[in-house]
């Protein structure tokens, strides 16, 4: 080989190096260039998508700036190009190869519901209604389809046996799932409590617990409150009073209610009137969240059978009725009081 032909074939060898290096550098400048959008942005990949189609959809939507080097990019780093399908959640700031790092993780995003304690089962199932990212399986909101959709045993409800939280989900699951994930943990976290529940509560079953809870939960939002009214309700089942609490009749009168129970409210029969039946009404009316239904397992040792509102936030218990009368007078001169303010 002459010295020409040398020379030659070292300027190709070394403008294929140089050639290779460059585009090395913009395969690295392109990976590490930030994506093109100004805020936090959901990107769904669909299953079965592909290099190609991935490329294409995230510069339709204007994720990526259009580039040569994406496909180079996923076989020099082939870790990247192993994405999983999904909806993942893009941040200002991120990197093309932090995106495609992110969709081979396939670390989805979370999206939050929450079943509030004090809610009825009605009120969680709207609410999962309205959120965007489940997938709607349930025909209606009505209690009884939610409870054939679980496969609950006919006549058993949901009320009351969802346990309150905040669920995180992946785009795409189902309200099914979700009412299953927060019943299996309400029955739980219930089971554990009726193992430790002081003896000699008057109640025959879990249902039973869970249904003076949900009682609890909508009589009072103050902590140390909930003990000294499960008390009170303890205490009137024993001598067998009437428990007489407002939110079982409100619960009873359903749609009917509109804001203010009348006496004709509290006259009126239903299976949840507490003025009329005997005993606990025949199930929860509410989530109880776990405080309450730790006060139902565990109250305290008292002789209150009364107690109504203070005017201030919380109630005033007493044992006997002409000192609950005082109360209820004191209360009266207070809302007065600040009417007039």
């Amino acid at each position: 080989m002459s010295g020409k032909i040398k020379i030659a074939a070292a300027a190709l060898l070394l403008l294929v190096v140089v050639v290779a290096a460059g585009c090395y550098w913009q395969v690295l400048r392109f990976a590490a260039a930030p994506l093109t959008i100004n805020q936090q942005t959901l990107f769904t990949l669909p299953a079965g998508t592909g290099r190609v189609a991935l490329q294409a959809r995230l510069e339709s939507q204007h994720i990526i700036a259009p580039s040569p080097w994406f496909g180079a990019l996923l076989k020099l780093k082939p870790e990247l190009a192993k994405f999983k399908a999904g909806t993942y959640r893009l941040e200002k700031g991120m990197s093309v190869r932090q995106l495609l790092a992110l969709l081979a993780s396939g670390k989805e995003a979370q999206f939050p519901v929450r079943f509030t304690e004090g809610t009825r089962l009605q009120d969680v199932l709207r609410e999962l209604r309205k959120s965007p990212w489940v997938k709607h399986t349930l025909a209606d909101d009505r209690p009884a389809t939610a409870a054939a959709a679980l496969k609950l045993p006919e006549g058993e409800s949901l009320e009351g046996w969802l346990w309150p939280d905040t669920w995180l989900y992946t785009a795409n699951t189902s309200d099914v799932a979700l009412l299953q994930r927060a019943h299996q943990r309400m029955k739980s976290e219930v089971a554990a409590i009726w193992q430790h529940r002081q003896p000699d509560l008057p109640y025959r079953s879990p249902q039973e617990l869970v249904t003076m809870a949900s009682i609890i939960e909508k009589e009072t939002a103050i902590g140390d409150e909930r003990t000294r009214i499960a008390s009170v309700f303890i205490n009137r089942l024993r001598i067998g009073m009437r428990l007489q609490t407002d939110p079982t009749v409100i619960y009873g009168l359903g749609e009917n209610y509109n804001g203010t129970l009348t006496r004709k409210d509290l006259e009126t029969p239903s299976p949840y009137n507490t003025y009329i039946i005997n005993g606990l009404p025949p199930g929860p009316i509410a989530l109880p969240g776990k405080a309450s239904l730790e006060a139902a397992a565990q109250p305290i040792k008292s002789n209150y059978l009364y107690f109504v509102a203070d005017g201030k936030g919380g109630h005033t218990f007493t044992t006997n009725l002409a000192s609950h009368n005082r109360a209820v007078k004191a209360w009266r001169m207070t809302m007065k009081e600040k009417n007039e303010r």
